[in-house]
């Protein structure tokens, strides 16, 4: 694969993951306001999609500016994020957490790979590099609060994280070719 399309995949992939990211987190948001559940939970969960609402618009900006097709599977991945965040919510305050912890891992392991493949094959793209070593510590910061709300993966817990874990590890290789 030649750099261009490297470089593309990469933009491709993150933008749908950042997308995502913020379907899992408005998925969630409006459970918990549909339960009452504590609004302090509600206000981390609000930041951290803040967090990736800067993201998304990077790589949206990024999209026009290296005309790169987005995934085809936008729509798709929009649904399911969204579902996936109103079922962990349902599922109460830890299975909401562990989402978030498993999902930003997941993010958090995909940026280094990313940011190891610029630094030892794309000199020429530091800017790239240092912002996405901003998103891969915001969405590390995002797993150590989520962690502190009381993430767990314990019990039948592991097979929440299990899954989920997997089906980001499958999303972003999906979104990297279709």
């Amino acid at each position: 694969m030649d750099k261009k399309n490297i470089i593309e995949e990469m933009i491709r992939v993150n933008h749908a993951g950042e997308r995502g990211a913020i379907k899992i987190y408005e998925g969630q948001i409006k459970a918990l306001k549909f339960l009452k559940q504590e609004e302090s939970l509600i206000q981390e969960i609000q930041e951290m999609r803040d967090h990736e609402l800067e993201h998304l618009h990077f790589f949206e900006n990024e999209i026009i500016k290296r005309n790169v097709r987005p995934t085809f599977l936008l729509p798709l991945w929009d649904l399911l994020g969204t579902t996936l965040g109103i079922g962990t919510a349902l599922l109460g305050k830890k299975a909401t957490a562990l989402c978030t912890a498993a999902v930003e891992e997941v993010i958090g392991g995909h940026y280094s790979d990313q940011i190891e493949t610029l630094e030892n094959d794309f000199k020429e793209e530091k800017s790239l590099k240092d912002t996405f070593s901003k998103f891969r510590d915001d969405e590390l910061e995002h797993k150590d609060k989520a962690e502190k709300m009381g993430s767990t993966n314990s019990g039948v817990y592991y097979v929440l994280d299990t899954i989920i874990k997997g089906t980001s590890r499958l999303a972003i290789e999906v979104s990297k070719r279709i």
